[in-house]
């Protein structure tokens, strides 16, 4: 372990199949306000909805209601949250959903008492700074996991008017005070969107764990998270209702990006910042965006960070470092043994049904320059990469 640092996460998590029960008890640490944030209107078909209001009145809450966040939040919206929150006099925030709905809380949060002259946009997401006032309280309930955002500072927003997608990072005074975390409220998403879930969560960990080659705690815990994610997924794609595999692939997500394994390491995010281009151009799911890109991606920059690629290979995928020929056993180059990592895993995505070509998610030649400006390059992976050799990404995407 390198480095020196801090470790500190001050979101309350309550996980199972009861954990809905805890809501009432959460509510009683808070003021009469509630503003209940919510997407597309999912919540209100599978009973979810009814259920906390239900909670939200006998704790004796004032109830108002932000819905229609969309996957792809946009700072439009998040202005109209804002005004929202204002006009409630916001004692909690409870975002419900997924990771979108989440990150969109935050960024309401952190804004909600800015002084009238500072666009939250502008201060945040831009300027990448701190939040310096005092936040509106944040709690969760989970009913499609992903980003993490239930435990970690993140806050996904996208200006559609400046075709930028940006991830803005907050400090702990902007973690979910509480989190519910019920397997069971994930089964009705849909599979495409389950799917993509399953694929964020790995390239979190993944994007943690392709930096640095020393002898680190924390890739060996990502190590075991990715073995459990893979198992689960496959078994959650034939069964959705599986109960066990729900539940590891909801305790996964949230471990991924809590801030626990990236403790003593830098970060590649090269990934997340090509994907998050093309979804600011397209408005496609995130994961998929993700999972379009990840193959060309790590193909090239392998040859840069061999030795751990070829330990990802053994360890997460099971490559056997040596094969029998004619003349006995044979061992393996690096190269060789990393290659068979990769082509396992792109099997695994093929088999849950991830999608593979940038180009199903409207990606093209036509607005490759478009999704180039919106990528940020970063310097914390194997390789730092230049526009060229991202455009280059892009096409082996396609």
């Amino acid at each position: 372990m390198r480095g020196n640092f801090t470790y500190y996460n001050p979101t309350k998590l309550y996980f199972g199949a009861d954990s809905l029960k805890s809501l009432k008890d959460e509510l009683k640490n808070y003021g009469k306000n509630v503003v209940l944030i919510y997407g597309g209107g999912s919540i209100k078909k599978n009973g979810i909805y009814d259920s906390i209001i239900q909670i939200l009145k006998e704790a004796d809450k004032n109830i108002f209601e932000d819905a229609g966040v969309m996957s792809n939040p946009t700072v439009d919206k998040l202005y109209e949250g804002i005004k929202i929150a204002k006009e409630a006099n916001a004692d909690l925030l409870l975002a419900v959903g997924g990771g979108s709905v989440i990150d969109y809380a935050k960024g309401v949060s952190a804004s909600v008492n800015l002084d009238k002259d500072i666009d939250p946009w502008d201060e945040y997401y831009l300027k990448m700074n701190d939040c310096k006032v005092k936040p509106i309280p944040i709690g969760t309930v989970l009913t499609m996991v992903g980003t993490g955002s239930e435990m970690n500072g993140g806050s996904v927003i996208t200006n559609t008017k400046t075709g930028l997608k940006i991830g803005k990072v907050f400090d702990a005074n902007l973690f979910p005070k509480f989190t519910i975390l019920n397997p069971e409220f994930t089964f009705s998403v849909p599979r495409y969107q389950m799917v993509a879930g399953i694929f964020d969560i790995m390239s979190h960990i993944m994007e943690q764990y392709f930096s640095d080659e020393d002898d680190n705690t924390s890739d060996y815990i990502m190590e075991g998270l990715m073995r459990s994610l893979i198992n689960s997924s496959k078994i959650a794609v034939k069964n959705p209702l599986d109960y066990d595999a729900r539940s590891n692939i909801m305790w996964t997500a949230t471990w991924a990006l809590n801030t626990l394994v990236n403790r003593g390491k830098t970060e590649d995010w090269e990934v997340h910042m090509i994907g998050q281009a093309i979804g600011a151009v397209t408005n496609a799911t995130h994961g998929m965006t993700l999972s379009a890109v990840s193959i060309p991606y790590y193909s090239y920059v392998m040859p840069y960070g061999i030795l751990k690629f070829k330990r990802f290979a053994i360890n997460v995928w099971n490559v056997n470092p040596f094969i029998k020929n004619e003349d006995g056993v044979y061992k393996k180059t690096d190269k060789e043994i990393a290659q068979e990592g990769i082509l396992l895993m792109s099997e695994w995505m093929k088999e849950i049904g991830l999608v593979i070509h940038s180009s199903e998610l409207g990606v093209n030649l036509d607005n490759l320059d478009k999704i180039l400006d919106a990528t940020f390059l970063l310097n914390g992976g194997y390789k730092s990469l230049t526009r060229e050799e991202v455009a280059k990404i892009l096409k082996a995407s396609m």
